[in-house]
Parts: structure tokens; sequence; C-alpha cells
């Protein structure tokens, strides 16, 4: 097999060791990205400190971030950074004919990426040889450059696209595939490890699949939100520029068919670490069913819910107050999938009622900057320039006490750990009806719904329904304490991060033995 040479291998890495107990493998998340996520990811580290654990880092480009936003744990012994849309990593322009025979089987992979269910994966998508040795199959520099990718390219597009420009779908289709061959590299020269756990599904589930396959190691996956169910969404959103910006998709172009194949992409990739992965983990039963339903086997999936610290929050739980601060506080990203727009319309009608009352929004504004500039645009336009701040990232411990309630308007979540630590500060919670935040509101066995609401649900996009619910707990100190009380008794009963761990800690030990 191909190895890097040890210069090369070592540009990326950032904390050398030459092997760990658990190897994490991780996509736009810790230890580059504030968010619940990645808060998770530093509590599992941190709970096991008889492991040693590892991290490779999945990124799109170097500028989308800013460094290291957490102090690592001393048992974090090794960590990777790449960025698989970093272009100016291309490798050096080499132009040749290509291995047409071995080029079937990327014909065969695209196949995949546009038809994923019920696909059967080649022995060759394990095989590391195939994307690294140019005489046992299609090494980097032949897929990027060789007349045989070029053939490829031009052959699909000729039977498959009518309007689109061709440099366009070009560039489309080779970014598509050029990851796969990234991750190929990235496995090549990955610590040795005991065991491998990728937090999601995509990129970072392909690359984590390489390696179990490549080092003959256990793999779990832990699923925080269905990655597929994402990228669609992201999709149906996108215009699909050319990442070149060398020509923009005209208007009447019909990009259906590369949304099509970039959905097939990342249900492929779902589908190829589900089939690797043993357990499969996810955060409520709705996920679970919606993994299978994705193509994960039923007999490995299970459910552990997140859990949170809830002795730092004790000293700060508010309960039976006389008087509810009238400050609304949305703790996220400022992205498209937290609808931040749908909050910011609700606070006008909240300011009408309650003239005094501010939104607080608590977590980055430069993930988006298009869309943090349409937030700006939005509160202009309403008037609400001394009512909605934009705060960045915040200790939650420093800005419970000062707020009324917890929102959420997102469009897609997972279980958030947001709403968890609200409860355990003792604040109610208003929150669209995503991921498992109405189980976490309302209860989701008898004995759950028995402990009462702890806030209120309402519908995706809708800020008259938004605002509405706010004023509802916002207005009424009698309901607000109510709610408060069966949010910290749900907390304690259900939430508490040593439940999160003791499973852990059971497939950490059954993987390791």
């Amino acid at each position: 097999m191909t190895k890097k040479t040890t210069e090369q291998a070592n540009e990326h890495v950032l904390m050398a060791a030459d092997q760990v107990d658990i190897l994490l493998v991780l996509e736009g998340t810790y230890p580059y990205v504030h968010g619940g996520v990645s808060s998770w990811v530093h509590e599992i580290i941190t709970a096991f400190p008889q492991y040693t654990f590892g991290a490779i880092f999945l990124g799109s480009i170097p500028e989308d971030y800013k460094g290291i936003l957490y102090d690592l744990p001393k048992n974090l012994i090794h960590l990777e950074t790449y960025y698989l849309f970093d272009f100016t990593q291309f490798p050096e322009i080499e132009p040749h004919q290509g291995n047409a025979e071995a080029h079937e089987f990327v014909g065969t992979m695209h196949e995949w990426f546009r038809e994923p269910e019920g696909c059967q994966f080649d022995e060759h998508i394990n095989n590391l040889d195939f994307y690294l040795d140019p005489k046992k199959g299609v090494d980097y520099k032949q897929f990027l450059y060789c007349k045989e990718s070029w053939k490829y390219i031009s052959k699909m597009y000729d039977e498959h696209c009518t309007d689109p420009s061709f440099i366009d779908y070009f560039w489309q289709v080779r970014n598509m595939h050029t990851p796969i061959w990234q991750c190929a590299q990235i496995a090549n020269t990955a610590p040795k490890a005991r065991m491998v756990h990728t937090i999601s599904t995509g990129y970072a589930g392909f690359l984590a699949g390489l390696i179990k396959h490549n080092q003959n190691i256990p793999m779990a996956l832990s699923e925080h939100g269905i990655y597929t169910k994402e990228r669609r969404i992201e999709l149906l959103k996108s215009k699909l520029y050319n990442p070149q910006n060398s020509l923009a998709f005209e208007k009447n172009f019909d990009i259906s068919y590369l949304k099509k194949i970039w959905m097939g992409f990342f249900e492929a990739l779902g589908r190829y670490c589900y089939r690797a992965s043993d357990p499969i983990v996810s955060l409520f039963e709705e996920t679970r069913s919606r993994q299978v339903i994705e193509g994960a086997d039923e007999a490995r999936t299970l459910v552990i819910p997140n859990g949170i610290n809830i002795d730092r929050f004790r000293s700060i739980r508010q309960v039976n107050r006389k008087e509810i601060p009238p400050v609304f506080c949305l703790l996220g990203r400022v992205v498209p999938i937290k609808d931040i727009k749908t909050f910011i319309r609700a606070m006008r009608s909240i300011i009408n009622k309650i003239p005094k009352a501010e939104a607080w929004i608590v977590g980055p504004t430069d993930e988006s900057p298009a869309y943090m500039e349409e937030c700006n645009s939005l509160i202009e336009s309403l008037d609400l320039q001394d009512k909605v701040k934009f705060l960045g990232h915040q200790d939650p411990v420093e800005i419970f006490p000062k707020i009324g309630l917890m929102v959420l308007s997102s469009i897609s979540e997972g279980l958030p750990l947001v709403i968890l630590e609200a409860y355990a500060a003792g604040i109610p919670v208003v929150s669209t009806d995503v991921g498992s935040c109405r189980q976490l509101i309302e209860g989701d066995r008898e004995e759950d719904r028995a402990i009462g609401s702890s806030g209120r649900v309402v519908g995706m996009a809708d800020p008259i329904a938004f605002s509405a619910a706010c004023l509802e707990l916002a207005c009424d100190t009698g309901e607000w304490n109510k709610c408060s009380k069966a949010a910290v008794t749900r907390v304690e009963k259900y939430y508490a991060d040593n439940l999160m761990f003791d499973s852990y800690k059971e497939i950490y030990e059954g993987a390791l033995s």
C-alpha cells in the first residue's frame, strides 16, 4: 500500500499519538465550533479519563473556522484537522490516460450515489489500495486529471443533462467525488485505535467506515440528528452555484438532476455508515425509526438520550418567581436551520404587548454571513434595532438568571442540550415541533407526561403562534412557575448525564474488551 510521507502525514496533525483507545471522527463540530454536539463530545471525552482518545476533524475550508474553542482534555492525545473543500490542497497536475478497467468501479460508485436504495457495496469501497495505488485502482491524481475521468463525466452529462452548463456540471460532480479519495488518504495514515466512534454519517461516517475496515476494529455511530435529512433541507433551499464561481446557473437551468444525485450521495454515505456501525445510537425513538427507514439494521439501533451536568445549574435555578424577566433567549447558531427570522418576526408581536421585552440571540454569528445579513435587514424593517441583540457565544450559567424564557424556532433538531440546560436552571421553553422537542416539553411516556408541560410547542415557521405561546407564559406567573417545576422534575428524572455516561460506558467496555 502506498503511504504518505511523514512530512505529508504530519501536515494536518496538531497532536500526534501512535495509538489511542477510541478514535472520534467529527465533521464540522468539536473542537472548532461551539454548539450542542461539540459540548457533548467534550463531555464524553472528559467523562472517561481511563481511555485515551484521538480525534479527526473534517471541515469545509480553513476560513470557516477560528481555531480551537475548547480547553482540550488531557486524555485527548491525538488531533488531526482536514478541510475537504480547500482546493489549494489539490495535488500537482499530472495528465495521463488512466486505468480504464479500474474506472469501471468509479462508474459503479456514481451509480450508487444516483440510486442508493438497495445498493450492495462492492469490496472496492473498503480497499484503500484502490484509492491510493495507481497500479491497483484509481488514485487521487488519476481521478482528478486523467482522460478516463473526463470521459466518464462527459458521458454522464450527455446521458442525463440537457440544459446545464457542462462547466457547472463538471465541478459539481467532481466536488461530489473528491472527498471519497481524501477520506481514503486520511484513513491510510490514521493512528491505530481499538475502536472508532463517529458522531454523524456523511463524510465523517464514511471515513470512520474506511478506518474500521482498514484496521479491523469495532465502530460505533452516535447520530444527534439525521444527517441525510439536514442535507436534503439544505439542498432543497440551495441554488447550487458553481463553487469555482466561473459561471452561475442560468435562471431556467433545471437543477433537479444535480440535486437528486447530491441527495443520493449523502444517502449512500449514510447507508454505508449504518452497515459498518454496531451500535447505531440515536437520541430518541423518532430518530431511531428514521435511521431504520434510511437503511440501518433495526437490531443494531438503540436510543441513548442526551444528558447534562445538572449540578452546574443548580445554584442559578429560578423557582417560584414573582416577576418574569421580559427577556426571550434563543441559544443557538445564526444559521438558516435555526430559523432565527421566525423568532425575530414573533418579537414584533411580543413587544407590542410587552414594550420592555428583548430578544437575546446567544451563539456564533459568523457561520452564515448571508443569513446574518438577512436577519439584520429584517430587524431593521420591523424597527427592532434596540430590541433584538446578538450576544455571540456566552456561558449559559451567566445568561440564564437574566432571562424569562428559552426559545427554539428551528426547522430541524435532535435532542437539544440547550433545552435540558434551561430546565436544570428552572426555565420553561417555547419550541417548534421538531426533533425530540415535543417529547422534552410534554413527555413521551405515561409517567413522563404525568409530570406536566414544561413549556409550549408550536408549528414551524409560524411567528403568530410562536409569539402567542411566548406571551402565554411570560404574562402568567402561575403558569410559568408550574412549567418551571415540571422542567426541573423532568430533567432530573430522565436527563442527568450519569445516565448517558453509564450507557456509553457499556458500549466502550463491550468494544474495547
